[in-house]
């Protein structure tokens, strides 16, 4: 009977040292071990581009549609806050919800020593939502902000509360004399 049993306990041994010797499904585990923060990092590096594309869209926008400040278009037109918006909204094609997701800060300032750019982020990340529209006169210094709370779903890539990245693009410019006559050539 002891024998019996000693066998039976080698066989199984060697079983198990034949199973430890085998690398047939190896690379399957440690593909599994690997998958996880392979994928965990294509997808963070996806989303990083995505929010990088947006951002790069959000300033071609404000570039764009600063312009009709500038020339003096917006307000030879009597352009309000909402046709502006309308007008940055054509610039924007399919990655954002404009309409209701994009917000508009224009505002005049004396010089370019006083402009003051405040955080529109409260203390706990939420946006404060106090935009402005002042397009100013001929040579007045305008500066164009856009806002946008682009959602994220890679935690490190969030600056605000509730899963989201504020997108801030911005245009400070000089209006141009858009109001003035041209001066008269001198007869000769």
């Amino acid at each position: 009977m002891r024998k019996r049993v000693a066998r039976q306990r080698l066989r199984a041994l060697r079983a198990v040292r034949r199973f430890g010797r085998k690398e047939d499904g190896s690379a399957a585990i440690e593909f599994g071990m690997v998958a996880a923060p392979f994928l965990a990092l294509v997808f963070a590096i996806m989303e990083t581009a995505f929010v990088f594309f947006a951002g790069q869209t959000l300033e071609t926008a404000v570039a764009d549609s600063s312009r009709l400040i500038m020339t003096g278009q917006a307000q030879t037109q009597g352009m309000n806050q909402s046709a502006f918006k309308t007008a940055v909204c054509a610039k924007i094609y399919g990655l954002f919800d404009c309409e209701g997701g994009v917000h508009i800060d224009v505002k005049t300032y004396p010089d370019f020593a006083n402009v003051n750019l405040s955080n529109p982020l409260d203390g706990n990340g939420n946006f404060q939502s106090n935009q402005t529209y002042q397009p100013g006169g001929a040579g007045d210094i305008v500066v164009v902000r856009l806002f946008y709370q682009w959602p994220i779903y890679v935690a490190l890539l969030q600056n605000m509360s509730g899963n989201k990245r504020l997108l801030v693009a911005t245009a400070a410019f000089r209006n141009e004399p858009f109001g003035a006559t041209p001066p008269t050539p001198p007869n000769n």
